[in-house]
């Protein structure tokens, strides 16, 4: 998202234009005395967020129902050196599915303590979603959100240029990796097949227009809700014109 407010007009238009049930958002960038709810609440959509300061925050919008939000998961990590748990994960239960929105760390540098930072965040979802299959196999859950690892090497437009990099690196992959065999399948490749399909762009060096993406947001959903996955989009053209996000919707359908 890069920010709600800024792009407060852009959000409300593509509602209205999608169509959509749920809408996972990942960083607000703002506080929660800033954040547009009447954006929402005018298109009869209920909405949850959490944001604590300029950076990170998460939403959920949803016109089938919210219950039950929840901050964080268990053992969520904290970072800085006054340690504080950053505003990146909220769940919540919309039309009988437990919706998580999620904005992993970045990771910065591969010898920064961001990035190990990271693969702990990624070790204590894991551990939370694993253990809520294993006490119910047949739970409706899906991970929404910008996982800031690019799985895959057809996932980035040029493997030589991460050479040394974060979001390739093999312990980043073994993380993301780590979600699936908890479980999760990631349903939106299938339907949005690449090389060459990307949901990021940089705002610099005309990134956009030269085409040198990354595919790093995604849907992950468990067994019960994956296998009603009958299709998915990446919307590329919200990623053009005036106060456009660096990041394209992921748009997935579900019969449930």
């Amino acid at each position: 998202m890069n920010s709600i407010r800024a792009r407060h007009d852009r959000i409300g238009a593509w509602l209205d234009r999608s169509d959509v049930d749920v809408l996972a958002i990942q960083e607000l960038k703002c506080k929660d005395e800033q954040f547009p709810e009447d954006l929402f609440t005018s298109r009869g959509y209920e909405v949850s967020f959490h944001g604590l300061n300029q950076w990170n925050g998460v939403a959920i919008a949803s016109r089938v129902g919210l219950e039950d939000p929840e901050i964080g998961f268990t053992d969520i990590p904290s970072f800085g050196e006054e340690p504080v748990v950053e505003a990146r994960a909220l769940s919540a239960t919309c039309g009988g599915v437990r919706v998580y929105s999620l904005y992993v760390p970045n990771g910065r540098e591969l010898d920064h303590p961001h990035y190990t930072y990271k693969l702990e965040w990624y070790r204590a979802l894991t551990a939370d979603i694993s253990a809520q299959l294993s006490e119910t196999p047949d739970k409706k859950l899906v991970l929404c959100g910008d996982f800031n690892v690019a799985p895959l090497d057809e996932d980035v437009w040029d493997m030589a240029e991460f050479d040394g990099l974060t979001h390739v690196s093999e312990p980043e992959r073994d993380a993301f990796n780590s979600l699936l065999g908890a479980g999760l399948t990631e349903v939106t490749r299938q339907f949005t097949p690449g090389p060459g399909v990307y949901t990021f762009w940089d705002y610099q060096r005309l990134a956009f227009p030269k085409k040198k993406g990354m595919r790093i947001d995604f849907e992950l959903a468990s067994p019960s809700l994956a296998e009603k996955a009958t299709g998915a989009e990446i919307d590329r053209e919200e990623r053009k014109g005036k106060g456009a996000s660096d990041h394209a919707p992921v748009i997935v359908d579900y019969e449930v």
